[in-house]
């Protein structure tokens, strides 16, 4: 545990969930600690002007605040150092009580596929019998996750926002899945978001996976700075290379040699069909959540388990809620029309592969929400030939209409009006439904952010299934 903190007063910036966290495992364990938090009544101060920075030793910072932030500018003009969660839960991270030493992280990044990575790398090693909770942007806050001595490995869903405040990470694994476009006002551009995304793999100890597929990760994989004898692994859902992981003839494949086989031109390590909730039911594979299962083999692979438990685990794997989950359907076989509920799918990029996923023309488009400042054109030209039909929703409704218009104007577009967010997800569902034919599926992957209707994306996918089932209920034949 980091000792200087005992002679710090630490200023608590934001009182969210990592805000919370910090303040709990900083109680008597520092100096002092102030809270700041404009909007909530039990914050020590509610405006940065209040702050004496005479008195700050360390200002630990939430995601929401970007680093540009006048009291964050104000502090480094002082030469106070500003960390994240992650990095004050690194500092005072604890023993094991097993081991005697300090649990070992895995840390999976990327614009997209963080959570379900997390998720199978902690399913993994939980059958294998360690305690290994997935914690950070999921879960547990790290904070008080590092303080208990009864967890044998940290499976860490890492921001972007929480990296670009942390510098002494020195993880067991560490994975990039994908960069894209994202979060770009907040760092700055799209060269500052992808170095932040970076230093995960910087001091890396026995594994880093890397997209052999995005060539930006590829090259950040090649520039890591990473500990020796760190072994570097691209995962790929085409034949992989040496050094690689990927897929062959409905295979996953390994010519990594890091799943404990001997390295082949072939060497096949499980049938995808062994894998429900990768395909569709007519085979189709979902390449996000595949993309997803092959990372999680190569950073579980880091860790002295049995590898076999392990790969019956991420068999039995089922993904979390809200990605690409069936939720409704109405008929059987090649007469069903489904509805799937992709809400997670809050960006173009995760949008893109949910698209991707389905027959072409077959598909009628719930898309919307809050745009961030993005344009959707790319998105609509490349995945235009799998609509049926659009359902726009949301207030931010002009970068779809635009980029409908201009790429796909064969494609049927309903726009909701958005004035009644009570209704809109029923209003929706009752338009995508209409457009829908036997054959197709209603599609919710907004490419947006939910915040402008809805309390979160899973408030948004849960009115979607809720609305797409009563649909089902008044339409269904006798």
């Amino acid at each position: 545990m980091d000792k200087d903190l005992a002679d710090s007063t630490v200023l608590i910036a934001g009182l969210g969930i990592s805000g919370r966290g910090m303040a709990q495992v900083l109680d008597g364990r520092d100096r002092a600690t102030l809270t700041v938090d404009e909007g909530k009544q039990d914050a020590d101060l509610h405006s940065f002007d209040q702050v004496d920075w005479k008195d700050i030793d360390l200002v630990c910072t939430s995601p929401v605040f970007n680093p540009r932030t006048p009291f964050i500018l104000e502090a480094r003009s002082r030469s106070i150092p500003v960390i994240s969660e992650v990095e004050l839960a690194w500092r005072m991270r604890v023993d094991n009580a097993r081991t005697g030493c300090p649990a070992p992280w895995i840390g999976i990044t990327g614009t997209n596929g963080k959570t379900s990575t997390t998720e199978m790398v902690s399913a993994m090693l939980t059958a294998c019998g360690l305690v290994a909770p997935a914690v950070g942007n999921i879960g547990k806050s790290v904070s008080l996750a590092a303080l208990d001595p009864d967890n044998d490995v940290l499976c860490v869903e890492l921001s972007s926002f929480q990296l670009h405040f942390t510098d002494s990470l020195q993880l067991q694994a560490a994975t990039i899945t994908n960069i894209a476009a994202d979060h770009l006002d907040w760092h700055g551009g799209m060269e500052r978001y992808a170095q932040d995304k970076a230093k995960v793999f910087d001091g890396a100890r026995a594994v880093i996976a890397y997209n052999a597929q995005d060539a930006r990760v590829s090259e950040l994989a090649r520039e890591a700075r990473t500990q020796e004898g760190c072994v570097h692994v691209g995962f790929t859902l085409e034949r992989p290379q040496e050094g690689q992981i990927g897929v062959e003839d409905g295979w996953i494949v390994d010519r990594s040699g890091l799943l404990g086989a001997p390295v082949a031109d072939h060497h096949r390590i499980a049938a995808l069909t062994d894998f429900p909730y990768l395909c569709e039911p007519d085979g189709t594979v979902y390449p996000h959540l595949l993309a997803d299962a092959l990372t999680a083999l190569a950073l579980v692979a880091s860790m002295d388990v049995d590898m076999q438990v392990a790969l019956d685990a991420l068999r039995r794997f089922k993904p979390g809620g809200h990605r690409i989950e069936e939720v409704a359907r109405l008929g059987e076989g090649p007469l069903t029309i489904r509805f799937v509920d992709d809400s997670k799918a809050t960006n173009a990029h995760a949008a893109r592969a949910s698209l991707s996923s389905f027959a072409p023309k077959s598909v009628v488009w719930i898309v919307g929400g809050l745009a961030k400042g993005a344009r959707f054109e790319d998105l609509v030209r490349e995945e235009r030939d799998q609509l049926q039909g659009v359902v726009v929703i949301g207030k931010d409704q002009e970068p779809f209409e635009q980029a409908l218009r201009s790429q796909a104007p064969e494609v049927p577009v309903r726009i909701i009006d958005p004035q009644d967010n009570a209704t809109v997800m029923e209003r929706a569902v009752e338009a995508a439904g209409t457009m829908a034919h036997e054959g197709d599926v209603v599609l919710m992957a907004p490419a947006c952010a939910s915040m402008d209707q809805f309390a979160s994306y899973a408030d948004r996918g849960d009115q979607f299934a809720a609305h797409a089932r009563a649909w089902v209920a008044a339409h269904g034949r006798d």
